[in-house]
């Protein structure tokens, strides 16, 4: 755990020296590309609750993902269109406030993680992972044609948010403050896996029985894991449409879903900064190798198969042993 902890803190380091690095370097590109890597571990770190903590494999994560990015993009797009997003009971004309985004990203994230995972925890195993794909997809097509936010062609943000007291059209400025969002979401994971609830929801997915002997309902526990789990992945769908400023079907689809699942699993499953790894190699080698070919993704495949066949634990299993950040 000691050799674990030490990986942790030079990643963290590693996330702040880099893009500094590229700041006084002149390279913007480069705090881009972290600036997005950061971004998808956020939506890891969400679903490596659900997964690493409570065993829950959903291929819909990817609908709370795009759900906090039409979130944003409603907002803005009334903002800067002047158009009121609903006038009763009082009038709204939108947002493009950068705070109160965030809040309704997760809680509708949240909101909508609730409700499906009252129906999807009906299941368990391959029928559980099949019915957060359904809904995933019932997100998308739901996009496609939604004509009024620009259906199958998306909605173009014209101008970032704002954030008090910072200019977030400045790239390392909005990147420290995803980054700082990305430290929260690693906090909370950190504390949850170290509480009594997160104890009890390791339980439930080792043995259920167990868990219910002792007055406990483990389906109450995963419910409320996988609530917080979307909420987190929302977020990360807000800041990933304002990186981007633009909003399309495409953060509904079930393939940024499964590359959530394999981000964990590159890093290592239940690890705290397993999503951390996972999310810059992919992004990496997106970069490094997506201009070579098309077909970089064979490679990345490859890379997959040699850390499940060869690597468990993932990296940082490899690296730091067997230990857990939660043991």
């Amino acid at each position: 755990m000691r050799r674990e902890l030490w990986v942790n803190a030079a990643l963290w380091l590693g996330l702040i020296c880099v893009p500094l690095w590229a700041h006084w370097a002149g390279e913007p590109f480069t705090i881009t590309l972290a600036t997005r890597a950061v971004i998808f571990a956020v939506a890891a770190v969400g679903l490596n609750i659900a997964l690493g903590l409570g065993g829950l494999v959903s291929l819909g994560h990817a609908a709370f993902f795009g759900i906090g990015g039409y979130a944003m993009g409603i907002l803005a797009f009334h903002a800067q269109n002047y158009q009121p997003l609903f006038e009763w009971p009082f009038v709204f004309e939108g947002s493009q406030s950068m705070p109160l985004i965030w809040v309704v990203a997760f809680a509708v994230s949240g909101l909508c993680a609730f409700v499906i995972g009252l129906l999807a925890l009906r299941t368990s195993g391959v029928y559980f992972i099949m019915i957060t794909l359904a809904f995933g997809q019932m997100f998308y097509f739901f996009s496609i044609s939604w004509a009024a936010y620009g259906g199958e062609d998306g909605m173009l943000i014209y101008v970032r948010n704002g954030f008090p007291g910072l200019n977030t059209l400045d790239p390392i400025q909005f990147y420290g403050l995803c980054f700082a969002v990305l430290s929260a979401a690693l906090l909370v994971q950190a504390r949850l896996a170290r509480s009594p609830f997160g104890l009890a929801l390791n339980a439930a997915r080792q043995v259920p029985e167990r868990v219910r002997a002792v007055g406990l309902d483990p389906v109450r526990l995963r419910l409320l894991a996988f609530t917080l789990s979307g909420a987190i992945t929302g977020l990360a769908g807000a800041l990933f449409a304002d990186l981007n400023r633009f909003v399309s079907p495409s953060m509904f689809s079930w393939q940024l879903s499964g590359e959530f699942i394999v981000f964990i699993i590159i890093g290592g499953t239940a690890r705290l900064f397993g999503p951390v790894v996972g999310a810059m190699v992919f992004v990496g080698l997106e970069h490094l190798l997506g201009g070579l070919s098309e077909y970089w993704h064979v490679w990345f495949g490859a890379l997959l198969l040699g850390i499940v066949l060869f690597g468990q634990g993932g990296v940082i299993g490899m690296i730091a042993g067997k230990a857990r950040a939660h043991d």
